[in-house]
Order: structure tokens, then sequence, then C-alpha cells
């Protein structure tokens, strides 16, 4: 007894989603498949945190040489706020995380283009 539908022995294909314009253009207008915006991660300048350990900090958390971070450290200490970094929303949290982590007062913000 064969147990094959009738139609086994033809090749078997399957719709491509790519062929159908009506399912790109709902695609393209699913706010669902846009790619997520980057956000930043913003250091607050306070009284009493030194200028070296926020240096340090910076060259620690995220891998900067002595000289970038001692410039943010400085925009941090003259305009009272720095963006020292940009990405995607988890990691941008982590990063506000560890700020706190070390004491340091730390924001997150969508980045607007």
């Amino acid at each position: 007894m064969n147990r094959e539908p009738p139609d086994a022995d033809r090749p078997r294909t399957t719709p491509s989603l790519q062929d159908d314009p009506e399912t790109a253009q709902r695609r393209e207008a699913d706010p669902r498949t846009e790619i997520a915006p980057p956000w930043h991660v913003i250091v607050h300048d306070d009284p009493i945190t030194l200028m070296s350990y926020v240096t340090m900090v910076f060259q620690r958390l995220f891998g900067y040489p002595f000289e970038k971070a001692q410039r943010l450290m400085m925009e941090v200490h003259s305009q009272g706020r720095s963006l020292v970094w940009t990405g995607d929303r988890e990691r941008a949290e982590f990063y506000v995380q560890r700020l706190h982590g070390f004491q340091l007062l730390a924001t997150l913000e969508l980045a607007v283009e």
C-alpha cells in the first residue's frame, strides 16, 4: 500500500514573501520591524566626586584611553553633564546602572535625530 500523497512526485515550493508587494508594504508600515533608536548615557556633575575618580571610572567601565576619559570628565565638570556613550537601550541601561554602582549620577536619554 502506497502511503505517499498523490502530489508527492511534484517539487514543493513555498511562496516567497518578497514576491508579494502587499506583504512587503505591510512589513514597511509595521512599527515592530523598525530599527530601535539609539540611547545616550549622560553623566551629570556633582560637587563631591573627585575628578580623578570619574576619569578612572570612565577608563574601567568603557575602556576609554586616559585622554578621552579625562576630556569627558572635564566636560562633566565644566558643563555639568557629558554624553559618555551611545548605543542600544539594553546596554545603555546596563551602563547607567554600573555608573550608579560607582556612585556617579547618570541618566538615559533617547537620541533624537
